[in-house]
């Protein structure tokens, strides 16, 4: 494994690999790497593609000044777990080689980017993404990009890019991780105290009870989130948003109906601690 710091270098490295015939597949991470992260990087590299995994803490998707300050970082921690789950080189750019001076070029996604995520976190989230994604891309040039399927309409978002902007990369999504009590991995976890645990754990339930209420018969929306919320605040979690929707374009469902695709998805507050989650219902 090799750890690249610069765009030029990075360049070079995959162009030499190219010329020899490999295929190259993206890794985008903020790093704290975690199972689902490693998965990832094992998906990515099992047809024999070289993994470059990206870790920088983008700091254009954080609309909280606090939130960016406390995100983990630990680079080095990084890519030895990157390099031991198959990762060839690891990229770690800085803020100033993504966004020098003079840089004054944004992206805005329009649809699915409004709504949960992008009303609750900001319409600048969703922008940082877009763009950061975008220019990860356009770094490093890959044939596949590699993305858990956790962080849902993050991922519907980067595919609406990538479709829109016709970009030459294909997009691909791996299941969500979970712990053996059912919390989806997350970097954010390891922020959580032992007494937030069982709030934490209640978005996974309430995500599985309406899963299978679907499978009985029931198929109103309403009668699903109220339950859901239920739950999380029973189990001492803040939510702020449970809902069904389309996990195209996330508008939000009345109905789960056979045959239509339809995602739950929450965010909720256990302590300080901000979670997110999803699971498909049909």
């Amino acid at each position: 494994m090799e750890l690249v710091e610069s765009i030029e270098a990075l360049r070079a490295q995959l162009g030499s690999a190219r010329v020899s015939g490999r295929r190259i597949a993206l890794v985008p991470t903020m790093g704290a790497l975690h199972q689902g992260h490693l998965s990832l990087i094992r998906r990515a590299g099992a047809d024999g593609s070289l993994v470059v995994v990206s870790v920088f803490v983008n700091p254009t998707q954080f609309n909280d000044p606090a939130d960016l300050a406390k995100y983990p970082r630990r680079t080095e921690q990084d890519a030895r777990d990157a390099a031991a789950a198959g990762a060839e080189l690891v990229f770690t750019p800085t803020a100033a080689q993504m966004y020098p001076d003079g840089f004054n070029t944004s992206i805005r996604v329009g649809g699915v980017s409004e709504r949960w995520e992008g009303a609750s976190r900001g319409a600048s989230h969703f922008d940082g993404v877009a763009l950061v994604v975008t220019k990860l891309l356009g770094i490093a040039g890959p044939d596949t990009a590699w993305f858990g399927a956790k962080d849902a309409q993050q991922l519907a978002v980067i595919r609406r890019v990538s479709a829109d902007l016709n970009l030459p990369v294909q997009i691909r999504a791996a299941e969500t991780v979970r712990d053996d009590a059912g919390l989806a991995l997350s970097s954010r976890n390891a922020l959580l105290a032992e007494q937030d645990r069982g709030a934490a754990l209640s978005l996974g339930a309430s995500l599985r009870a309406a899963a299978d209420a679907v499978r009985v018969g029931e198929r109103d929306a309403a009668a699903l989130t109220a339950r859901a919320l239920d739950t999380l605040t029973d189990a001492g979690a803040r939510p702020e948003y449970w809902a069904v929707v389309d996990p195209v374009s996330f508008e939000p469902l009345e109905r789960v109906e056979a045959g239509t695709p339809a995602l739950a998805i929450v965010a909720a507050y256990a302590g300080a601690v901000r979670l997110i989650d999803n699971l498909r219902l049909a």
